[in-house]
């Protein structure tokens, strides 16, 4: 990990978030926790969440230019999240890290900070 990069740049720009969000659904989609709460055609999912974590890690704002502010607490309300199913996220979030080669320290860094927004969106107890 280079600490003078962005998260963006270190996990290897649009390539290396796009193969961590299709490496991350495969796996939310197996979780008895989350599955539930995603949609049959997941591609579109994958494309927001592509864009906000390029944005979120640093790179290009590609949410912010498509779609507004992120307000990701609000635009997750309307779904039952728990201090569990955040825990599912970031398990899951973990095993797709692992999944592509993501080693430490930045692995644990990615984690670290995801897991801030993961349990902002607790709304349910």
């Amino acid at each position: 990990m280079n600490p003078n990069l962005s998260i963006y740049e270190n996990l290897g720009g649009e390539q290396g978030v796009r193969a961590l969000v299709e490496a991350f659904y495969p796996i939310v989609q197996q979780n008895e926790q989350l599955a539930p709460l995603f949609p049959e055609d997941i591609q579109p999912v994958m494309d927001k969440q592509y864009m906000f974590l390029s944005q979120f890690f640093g790179g290009p704002a590609l949410f912010s230019e498509a779609y507004g502010h992120p307000m990701m607490r609000a635009r997750h309300m309307h779904f039952e999240v728990t201090v569990e199913r955040a825990h599912a996220w970031l398990a899951c979030m973990d095993q797709a890290l692992t999944q592509i080669g993501v080693e430490e320290p930045l692995h644990s860094f990615v984690l670290q900070r995801l897991s801030g927004p993961a349990h902002h969106f607790v709304n349910t107890p």
